[in-house]
């Protein structure tokens, strides 16, 4: 019976009193009060979010954190105090329509070794378009760019129901996933030094490497704002996004494949971080990825060391040069792959 397992919808929120007012609303709408209930977890806020859900919505339950640890440490923080069978990680800036919740629970129920669990995710400011940060499912290519059914880089496609179908994916969006609270804790979470950006395509890597699956649901469908914490023109976003990256090829992948990847990538990234700079005019960009590489160098030793689980066999990416398939042979369809 559904009623006898219990989903916490984690919402984790920084100085985001005007994105509670938007959006979630709908998240206690939508949800069913019988499987799930709603937690705000609050990264160290000054503005008046915890007045306006205490007020507002007395039946949301709110961890505080003492200051802003980021989205992996956030939740890493404020899971580690609830005890549900399953979470939902959901951003503030998501609305969810009805009947999101169960698709997903049903999916993960049907098999143990299923770990994670994504809805389509659409663009709230484009209904017509998926959402860049988790399309209909998330993947790596061979040099480990990440990609998702409905955006490849920045071309986004419309929704026609062409990715509609049940799927194994490689990653589930941190924007909206459902993951059983036994796996979470079992890899220790999210990567706290990771901060924020591509912590949960990590999480997944690992989970793929202990033999669990991912999946998206379409049946459930969500509608992400995105960019609300850290815009795409913000130099901070590229740091993080490409330190990351590497990071995670690094302690996931094979170190016969990883280390000559990450060369690669090295000559790819000197390319795109020209592009980047010219595209948003603005220099620091540059100067971010330079940043990402010193501090992934610098931090070799340390993710060699502490970083790897020594189970590097069922990760495997896809087989596609992702740059090559998009700028050379003009393929910017997920589905012309």
């Amino acid at each position: 019976m559904l009623s006898n397992k219990r989903i916490a919808i984690a919402i984790l929120n920084y100085n985001g009193l005007n994105l509670l007012k938007k959006f979630l609303p709908s998240v206690v709408k939508h949800s069913d009060k019988k499987l799930s209930t709603i937690y705000i977890i609050d990264n160290g806020s000054d503005d008046e979010s915890n007045i306006y859900v205490k007020n507002k919505f007395p039946e949301i339950k709110i961890i505080q954190n003492d200051k802003n640890y980021g989205y992996a440490g956030g939740y890493n923080k404020g899971l580690s105090k609830i005890d549900y069978d399953y979470y939902v990680l959901i951003n503030n800036d998501v609305e969810v329509t009805k009947g999101w919740l169960n698709p997903m629970f049903e999916l993960l129920e049907s098999d143990q070794n299923f770990a994670t669990c994504q809805p389509k995710i659409k663009s709230y400011h484009n209904k017509k378009k998926f959402d860049y940060a988790g399309g209909s499912g998330g993947y790596l290519d061979f040099l480990g760019y990440p990609f998702c059914r409905g955006r490849i880089f920045d071309s986004i496609e419309e929704d026609f129901g062409q990715y509609d179908d049940e799927k194994e994916i490689f990653w589930s969006s941190g924007a909206c996933f459902m993951i059983r609270s036994k796996v979470f804790r079992e890899v220790n979470g999210f990567d706290f030094d990771f901060f924020a950006h591509m912590e949960e395509i990590d999480l997944c890597w690992r989970l793929k490497n202990l033999k669990y699956k991912n999946f998206c649901q379409p049946k459930s469908l969500v509608y992400h704002a995105g960019g609300e914490t850290l815009n795409d023109n913000n130099p901070k976003k590229t740091y993080l996004n490409f330190r990351n990256n590497l990071i995670m090829i690094l302690k996931n992948e094979n170190l016969f494949y990883a280390f000559p990847k990450l060369f690669i990538r090295l000559i790819l990234d000197a390319f795109a971080s020209v592009i980047i700079c010219v595209k948003k005019k603005n220099i620091l960009h540059l100067i971010s990825i330079i940043m990402a590489y010193l501090i992934f160098i610098l931090n070799i030793p340390k993710t060699l060391l502490r970083k790897r689980s020594g189970i590097f066999n069922h990760g495997k990416l896809k087989k596609e040069i992702l740059p090559i398939n998009y700028f050379l042979k003009g393929k910017k369809r997920f589905s012309d792959l």
